[in-house]
């Protein structure tokens, strides 16, 4: 009589924030572990739930759910075993039901509702998770169908700008020509960013689906993916997901028997913060240096190789697929005003939990910093939050309340941008931050237009002027201008967005100027 008990089925991630945490360390100690006591584990690498604090999490699959563990050390192994970790036992490092932990329970996971619970190269793991579901339905509508479902969900970029993907689509679905392009910016650049990296590491597929129904939509049948090479585990994990959903037929001449044509490649970066803005991003793709083009023409006129070209980001074209799965009314009914749907927020920095957040537009910063962060981990009270990237305005405490959505982050000089979020306590000095932002666009400026690449190195002299009290008052003034000057004169938001850390710092933060605080000036009005 075969008395063989079945497998327990373990779940620990293998994305870049779970390898930087060890996790591989810990399969090995589980697996030697399980060996030695005659435990039969079938082990899957799923990907981070994006919960940055306690990996590397593992999971353990039970009758009532997962049970996650964590942080999990190598150390830690033997006592989670001794402790019945596989039958999701009573362990100082248990959390419970993985669904049930507060920081997932109140989230509103559309675009991340498979991450951490699939493998994400499992072509049968994704469908049977509402996988193909959109394309599934995208390839019976016709690309006034498409584009109108688009528009109508209220779908924005999620790049920083928020144009809304609808108009985009429709320019080049109407554009005449015979070859038409989809590009997925995934040069995730921005500090405290990685949702896209989650995204190519833990969902594949998904970005795959969003991007091939964008093609159905305007008639392309070329795209690339462009990642930054910093991603060597995206770059990776996405080539071979292409080439499963190439074999499988969901890319390739028949794309699901519909006789329509998609192919796509990845292409890697070469390091150029300025190739995230998308003409320096066409021409890294064509083989030449980044720089920024002037524009008319539009990439969506004349894009790669001087073809229509949808350009997104890679948020955007993975929020596409539940669009088509469940309606564009479904996903227009969450959010606010004109920002429709969720944006994954990801809290970096000075930060107890941090980790990525999906919720619906409306949210408030305060909520994420204590509601979903829990607070500094250092303790100390938190003195700014810079959203949106290292070009994103640094929000003081009294502007925590303000509802999280474009129109009203544009009102008070600030943007969403990717959704970005990094936590600095009452240590931080923020001239140095506003110093820092200008050196940081002189380093990275493509140099093409003068304000950019004229205007930031100024800019560093002009503050080191202030810091040492040289003439200050005169030299704020000046500051001003010449951030006045890269805001409107700036080809790209390379240079025209750098003035938002700088202002910002300099009118809520006057004293690290070494200002009083009477003399700073209200929040620019330009910046609006």
């Amino acid at each position: 009589m075969n008395t063989a008990v079945a497998p327990v089925t373990v779940y620990v991630p293998a994305d870049s924030a779970a390898l930087a945490a060890g996790a591989d360390a810990v399969v090995t100690a589980l697996q030697t572990g399980c060996a030695q006591r005659g435990l039969a584990m079938a082990l899957v690498r799923n990907s981070s739930r994006g919960m940055f604090w306690l990996e590397p999490l593992v999971e353990v699959a039970t009758p009532a759910g997962r049970v996650a563990y964590g942080p999990v050390t190598p150390e830690d192994v033997p006592g989670l075993l001794d402790a019945g970790m596989l039958q999701g036992g009573a362990h100082a490092l248990r959390h419970g039901i993985t669904e049930q932990i507060p920081f997932l329970a109140l989230q509103e996971r559309l675009t991340f509702r498979r991450m951490g619970v699939t493998d994400p190269l499992s072509l049968s793991d994704y469908a049977a998770h509402e996988g193909w579901a959109g394309l599934r339905r995208a390839v019976t509508l016709d690309s006034a169908a498409l584009v109108h479902e688009v528009t109508h969900s209220g779908l924005r970029g999620r790049g920083g700008a928020a144009f809304p993907a609808g108009i985009k689509w429709k320019t080049v679905a109407g554009a005449v020509s015979v070859q038409k392009y989809v590009v997925c910016n995934a040069d995730e650049g921005d500090s405290g960013t990685y949702s896209d990296r989650m995204t190519m590491e833990g969902d594949p597929y998904m970005l795959i689906e969003g991007m091939t129904i964008a093609a159905l939509a305007v008639g392309a049948t070329m795209g690339y993916v462009y990642i930054r090479s910093e991603y060597p585990h995206a770059v990776a994990v996405m080539s071979e997901a292409i080439a499963r959903a190439t074999a499988a037929g969901f890319l390739g001449d028949d794309v699901l028997g519909s006789g329509k044509r998609f192919h796509l490649e990845v292409r890697k970066a070469a390091g150029a913060y300025v190739c995230g803005e998308e003409t320096a991003m066409l021409e890294s793709i064509e083989g030449r240096r980044g720089i920024v083009r002037a524009k008319p023409p539009l990439p969506a006129l004349q894009g790669l190789f001087g073809q229509p070209t949808v350009i997104n980001n890679v948020i955007t074209f993975a929020s596409v697929p539940i669009i088509f799965a469940r309606g564009a009314d479904f996903y227009r009914g969450y959010g606010m005003g004109r920002s429709h749907g969720t944006l994954p927020f990801q809290l970096g920095g000075d930060i107890r939990q941090g980790g990525l957040v999906e919720k619906a537009f409306g949210l408030t910063l305060r909520e994420l910093l204590y509601g979903f962060g829990g607070g500094t981990r250092s303790g100390r009270p938190i003195k700014a939050v810079q959203v949106g990237g290292p070009l994103g305005a640094y929000v003081p405490e009294s502007q925590w309340d303000v509802p999280m959505d474009y129109e009203a982050y544009a009102a008070m000089g600030a943007a969403l941008g990717h959704g970005g979020i990094v936590v600095h306590s009452d240590k931080a000095d923020m001239a140095k931050l506003a110093r820092y932002a200008m050196e940081f666009c002189a380093l990275e400026s493509c140099g093409k237009c003068t304000p950019c690449r004229i205007g930031s190195t100024r800019g560093v002299e002009v503050i080191d002027r202030i810091l040492v009290g040289r003439h200050r008052e005169q030299q704020v003034e000046l500051l001003r201008e010449l951030c006045d000057t890269m805001l409107h004169g700036s080809l790209c938001a390379m240079g025209g967005m750098t003035p938002y850390p700088v202002l910002s710092a300099l009118n809520h933060y006057p004293e690290d100027f070494g200002l009083v605080p009477a003399t700073a000036a209200a929040p620019d009005p330009q910046l609006a």
